[in-house]
Protein backbone atom coordinates (compact mmCIF):
# COMPACT_ATOMS: atom_id res chain seq x y z
CA UNK A 1 0.00 0.00 0.00
CA UNK A 2 2.69 2.45 -0.63
CA UNK A 3 1.60 6.16 -2.34
CA UNK A 4 2.12 4.90 -6.11
CA UNK A 5 5.10 6.87 -8.14
CA UNK A 6 2.79 9.01 -10.10
CA UNK A 7 1.51 10.71 -7.11
CA UNK A 8 4.95 10.90 -5.19
CA UNK A 9 6.23 12.48 -8.30
CA UNK A 10 3.52 15.04 -8.27
CA UNK A 11 4.43 16.02 -4.81
CA UNK A 12 8.40 16.07 -5.14
CA UNK A 13 7.96 18.29 -8.40
CA UNK A 14 5.85 20.66 -6.63
CA UNK A 15 8.37 20.55 -3.95
CA UNK A 16 11.20 21.32 -5.80
CA UNK A 17 9.63 23.84 -7.89
CA UNK A 18 8.79 26.04 -4.75
CA UNK A 19 12.74 25.00 -3.51
CA UNK A 20 14.22 26.11 -6.43
CA UNK A 21 11.61 28.07 -8.98
CA UNK A 22 14.79 29.48 -10.89
CA UNK A 23 17.32 26.96 -10.23
CA UNK A 24 19.85 26.48 -7.28
CA UNK A 25 22.11 30.13 -8.02
CA UNK A 26 24.74 29.10 -4.75
CA UNK A 27 25.77 25.50 -6.32
CA UNK A 28 25.36 26.84 -10.14
CA UNK A 29 27.43 29.63 -9.42
CA UNK A 30 29.81 27.92 -7.07
CA UNK A 31 30.17 23.75 -8.30
CA UNK A 32 31.58 23.11 -11.43
CA UNK A 33 28.96 20.56 -13.69
CA UNK A 34 31.54 17.86 -13.70
CA UNK A 35 32.20 17.42 -9.72
CA UNK A 36 30.30 14.17 -8.65
CA UNK A 37 30.03 13.09 -5.28
CA UNK A 38 28.67 10.73 -2.46
CA UNK A 39 26.54 11.42 0.53
CA UNK A 40 25.36 9.36 3.12
CA UNK A 41 21.95 9.84 4.77
CA UNK A 42 22.73 9.09 8.33
CA UNK A 43 20.20 9.24 11.43
CA UNK A 44 21.41 11.50 14.10
CA UNK A 45 18.77 9.29 16.88
CA UNK A 46 16.82 5.81 16.62
CA UNK A 47 13.95 5.73 14.64
CA UNK A 48 11.98 3.93 12.03
CA UNK A 49 12.15 4.53 8.25
CA UNK A 50 9.42 6.06 6.27
CA UNK A 51 9.63 7.81 2.54
CA UNK A 52 12.54 5.99 0.96
CA UNK A 53 10.94 5.88 -2.42
CA UNK A 54 10.63 10.11 -2.18
CA UNK A 55 13.51 10.34 -0.94
CA UNK A 56 14.89 8.51 -3.71
CA UNK A 57 12.45 10.67 -6.49
CA UNK A 58 13.26 13.73 -5.17
CA UNK A 59 17.23 13.53 -5.77
CA UNK A 60 16.24 11.04 -9.63
CA UNK A 61 14.05 14.50 -10.18
CA UNK A 62 16.76 16.48 -9.42
CA UNK A 63 19.32 15.09 -11.95
CA UNK A 64 18.45 11.68 -13.06
CA UNK A 65 22.23 10.41 -12.99
CA UNK A 66 21.91 10.49 -9.52
CA UNK A 67 21.82 6.81 -7.64
CA UNK A 68 19.94 6.27 -4.25
CA UNK A 69 20.49 2.84 -2.64
CA UNK A 70 18.94 2.65 0.81
CA UNK A 71 20.36 0.14 3.46
CA UNK A 72 16.85 -0.24 5.46
CA UNK A 73 13.45 -0.51 4.04
CA UNK A 74 10.43 1.29 4.87
CA UNK A 75 9.19 0.36 8.54
CA UNK A 76 12.91 -1.33 10.16
CA UNK A 77 13.90 0.28 12.97
CA UNK A 78 17.37 1.98 12.64
CA UNK A 79 19.79 3.18 15.25
CA UNK A 80 21.86 6.56 15.85
CA UNK A 81 24.97 6.56 13.60
CA UNK A 82 23.62 4.09 11.18
CA UNK A 83 23.95 4.99 7.80
CA UNK A 84 20.18 4.52 5.74
CA UNK A 85 21.19 5.23 2.66
CA UNK A 86 23.82 5.80 -0.11
CA UNK A 87 23.62 8.54 -2.69
CA UNK A 88 26.16 9.52 -5.85
CA UNK A 89 26.27 11.36 -8.69
CA UNK A 90 26.25 14.95 -9.95
CA UNK A 91 26.94 17.62 -7.38
CA UNK A 92 24.67 20.32 -8.22
CA UNK A 93 21.64 17.71 -8.55
CA UNK A 94 22.28 16.62 -4.86
CA UNK A 95 23.04 19.63 -3.78
CA UNK A 96 19.32 20.80 -4.92
CA UNK A 97 17.58 17.74 -3.57
CA UNK A 98 19.40 18.12 -0.17
CA UNK A 99 16.63 19.87 1.71
CA UNK A 100 13.51 18.49 0.12
CA UNK A 101 14.39 14.94 0.07
CA UNK A 102 15.42 15.28 3.84
CA UNK A 103 12.01 17.17 4.90
CA UNK A 104 10.02 14.81 3.35
CA UNK A 105 12.31 11.40 4.92
CA UNK A 106 12.67 13.72 8.42
CA UNK A 107 9.33 13.72 8.87
CA UNK A 108 7.56 10.58 7.33
CA UNK A 109 10.40 8.84 9.91
CA UNK A 110 8.92 10.82 12.78
CA UNK A 111 5.49 9.97 12.00
CA UNK A 112 6.38 6.34 12.01
CA UNK A 113 8.54 6.84 14.69
CA UNK A 114 5.91 8.18 16.71
CA UNK A 115 3.62 5.77 15.61
CA UNK A 116 5.07 2.91 16.86
CA UNK A 117 5.72 4.25 20.30
CA UNK A 118 1.96 4.34 20.38
CA UNK A 119 2.07 0.70 18.91
CA UNK A 120 4.55 -0.56 21.48
CA UNK A 121 2.31 0.65 24.18
CA UNK A 122 -0.97 -1.24 23.22
CA UNK A 123 0.41 -4.77 23.04
CA UNK A 124 -1.52 -7.49 24.38
CA UNK A 125 -4.79 -5.63 23.52
CA UNK A 126 -6.85 -5.80 21.10
CA UNK A 127 -6.59 -1.86 20.80
CA UNK A 128 -5.59 -0.75 17.08
CA UNK A 129 -3.84 2.78 16.80
CA UNK A 130 -5.14 4.60 13.41
CA UNK A 131 -4.65 8.41 12.39
CA UNK A 132 -6.87 11.01 11.88
CA UNK A 133 -8.17 13.71 8.86
CA UNK A 134 -5.30 16.06 11.13
CA UNK A 135 -2.63 16.05 8.32
CA UNK A 136 -1.20 18.63 6.42
CA UNK A 137 -2.78 19.77 3.38
CA UNK A 138 -1.35 17.94 0.30
CA UNK A 139 0.34 15.98 1.91
CA UNK A 140 -2.26 13.33 4.13
CA UNK A 141 -1.04 10.33 1.58
CA UNK A 142 2.16 10.52 2.66
CA UNK A 143 1.86 10.66 5.87
CA UNK A 144 -1.04 8.51 6.17
CA UNK A 145 1.84 6.04 5.26
CA UNK A 146 4.19 6.90 7.44
CA UNK A 147 1.55 5.77 9.96
CA UNK A 148 1.11 2.39 8.71
CA UNK A 149 5.37 2.23 8.28
CA UNK A 150 5.19 2.95 12.40
CA UNK A 151 2.36 0.01 12.75
CA UNK A 152 -0.41 1.63 12.88
CA UNK A 153 -3.74 1.80 10.82
CA UNK A 154 -5.77 4.72 8.86
CA UNK A 155 -8.76 6.27 9.62
CA UNK A 156 -10.89 7.16 6.48
CA UNK A 157 -8.98 9.18 4.01
CA UNK A 158 -11.47 11.84 3.16
CA UNK A 159 -14.87 13.13 3.80
CA UNK A 160 -15.68 11.09 0.66
CA UNK A 161 -15.15 7.61 2.66
CA UNK A 162 -17.69 6.94 4.90
CA UNK A 163 -20.25 8.73 7.48
CA UNK A 164 -18.90 10.90 10.27
CA UNK A 165 -20.95 12.50 12.35
CA UNK A 166 -19.53 14.57 15.02
CA UNK A 167 -20.26 16.73 17.97
CA UNK A 168 -20.80 19.90 14.97
CA UNK A 169 -23.05 17.60 12.74
CA UNK A 170 -24.98 16.46 16.06
CA UNK A 171 -25.06 20.16 17.82
CA UNK A 172 -26.65 21.33 14.55
CA UNK A 173 -29.30 18.73 14.22
CA UNK A 174 -30.59 19.18 17.74
CA UNK A 175 -30.72 22.72 17.26
CA UNK A 176 -32.75 22.37 14.01
CA UNK A 177 -35.01 20.48 15.99
CA UNK A 178 -36.86 18.96 12.92
CA UNK A 179 -36.23 15.41 13.78
CA UNK A 180 -34.43 13.32 16.86
CA UNK A 181 -30.77 12.49 16.36
CA UNK A 182 -31.60 8.57 16.12
CA UNK A 183 -34.41 9.64 13.09
CA UNK A 184 -31.23 11.67 11.42
CA UNK A 185 -29.01 9.15 11.80
CA UNK A 186 -31.43 6.50 10.38
CA UNK A 187 -32.42 8.63 7.75
CA UNK A 188 -28.45 8.95 6.84
CA UNK A 189 -27.95 5.55 6.71
CA UNK A 190 -30.75 4.87 4.48
CA UNK A 191 -29.59 7.50 1.84
CA UNK A 192 -26.18 6.28 1.52
CA UNK A 193 -24.74 2.95 -0.09
CA UNK A 194 -24.87 -0.28 1.98
CA UNK A 195 -21.42 -0.46 1.50
CA UNK A 196 -20.58 3.06 3.48
CA UNK A 197 -19.73 2.75 6.82
CA UNK A 198 -21.31 5.06 9.67
CA UNK A 199 -19.80 5.92 12.85
CA UNK A 200 -20.93 8.80 15.59
CA UNK A 201 -18.90 10.59 18.11
CA UNK A 202 -20.66 10.44 21.39
CA UNK A 203 -19.36 12.82 24.61
CA UNK A 204 -22.04 10.91 26.96
CA UNK A 205 -22.97 7.90 27.93
CA UNK A 206 -26.49 8.70 28.21
CA UNK A 207 -26.11 8.71 24.31
CA UNK A 208 -24.95 5.70 23.56
CA UNK A 209 -28.37 3.70 22.98
CA UNK A 210 -29.74 6.02 20.70
CA UNK A 211 -26.58 5.76 18.77
CA UNK A 212 -27.03 1.79 18.72
CA UNK A 213 -30.92 1.91 17.73
CA UNK A 214 -29.90 3.82 14.42
CA UNK A 215 -27.37 0.85 13.66
CA UNK A 216 -24.04 2.64 13.12
CA UNK A 217 -20.71 0.70 12.81
CA UNK A 218 -18.80 2.02 14.87
CA UNK A 219 -19.26 4.83 17.90
CA UNK A 220 -16.63 6.98 18.73
CA UNK A 221 -16.37 7.96 22.60
CA UNK A 222 -14.47 11.34 22.46
CA UNK A 223 -12.75 12.71 25.82
CA UNK A 224 -13.88 9.89 28.14
CA UNK A 225 -12.58 9.31 31.04
CA UNK A 226 -11.13 5.55 31.69
CA UNK A 227 -13.87 4.84 33.61
CA UNK A 228 -16.52 5.87 31.28
CA UNK A 229 -14.88 4.43 28.57
CA UNK A 230 -14.80 0.75 30.46
CA UNK A 231 -18.67 1.71 31.04
CA UNK A 232 -18.90 2.96 27.13
CA UNK A 233 -17.48 -0.68 26.34
CA UNK A 234 -19.40 -2.77 28.35
CA UNK A 235 -22.58 -1.40 26.79
CA UNK A 236 -22.36 -1.48 23.31
CA UNK A 237 -21.38 -4.81 24.07
CA UNK A 238 -20.22 -5.83 20.45
CA UNK A 239 -22.96 -3.74 19.00
CA UNK A 240 -20.68 -1.77 17.06
CA UNK A 241 -17.01 -1.23 17.26
CA UNK A 242 -15.65 1.07 19.95
CA UNK A 243 -13.30 4.14 19.09
CA UNK A 244 -11.93 6.58 21.64
CA UNK A 245 -10.49 9.58 21.06
CA UNK A 246 -9.61 13.03 22.58
CA UNK A 247 -6.46 13.89 24.35
CA UNK A 248 -4.79 10.01 24.02
CA UNK A 249 -0.85 10.98 24.73
CA UNK A 250 1.60 8.08 25.18
CA UNK A 251 1.51 8.23 29.06
CA UNK A 252 -2.57 7.17 29.27
CA UNK A 253 -2.29 5.12 25.63
CA UNK A 254 -2.04 1.86 27.60
CA UNK A 255 -4.81 2.62 30.10
CA UNK A 256 -6.98 3.23 27.46
CA UNK A 257 -6.38 0.19 25.31
CA UNK A 258 -7.33 -1.87 28.05
CA UNK A 259 -10.58 -0.62 28.51
CA UNK A 260 -11.40 -3.03 25.49
CA UNK A 261 -11.96 -0.53 22.70
CA UNK A 262 -11.42 -1.26 19.92
CA UNK A 263 -9.98 1.51 17.79
CA UNK A 264 -7.77 4.32 19.56
CA UNK A 265 -7.50 7.47 16.99
CA UNK A 266 -4.40 9.56 17.41
CA UNK A 267 -4.43 13.22 16.06
CA UNK A 268 -0.91 13.48 17.32
CA UNK A 269 0.57 11.14 14.90
CA UNK A 270 0.14 13.53 12.45
CA UNK A 271 -0.50 17.24 13.59
CA UNK A 272 2.25 17.54 15.86
CA UNK A 273 4.69 15.26 15.47
CA UNK A 274 8.49 16.43 15.54
CA UNK A 275 10.87 15.19 12.43
CA UNK A 276 13.38 13.07 12.96
CA UNK A 277 17.11 14.14 13.26
CA UNK A 278 18.43 12.87 9.98
CA UNK A 279 21.31 14.10 7.80
CA UNK A 280 22.90 13.96 4.32
CA UNK A 281 27.00 13.96 5.15
CA UNK A 282 28.66 14.28 1.60
CA UNK A 283 31.70 12.63 1.42
CA UNK A 284 35.26 14.39 -0.44
CA UNK A 285 34.27 15.13 -4.28
CA UNK A 286 35.91 13.72 -7.63
CA UNK A 287 36.35 15.63 -10.51
CA UNK A 288 35.41 13.96 -14.29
Amino acid sequence: MKPSAEVIERLVQMALLEDAPWGDLTSDALIPTSTRITAQLVAREEGVLSGADVFSMTMSLANREIITQFRFADGEHFSAGDTLAVVEGPAQGILRAERVALNFVQRMCGIATLTAKYVAKTAGTKARIVDTRKTTPGLRVLERYAVRCGGGQNHRFSLSDALLAKDNHLAILAADGRQSIREALMSARAAVPHTIRMEVEVDRLDEIEAVLVAGVDTIMFDNFTVQDLRRGVEHVSGRALVEASGGITLDRIGEVASTGVDIISVGALTHSVRSLDLGLDIQPPHIA
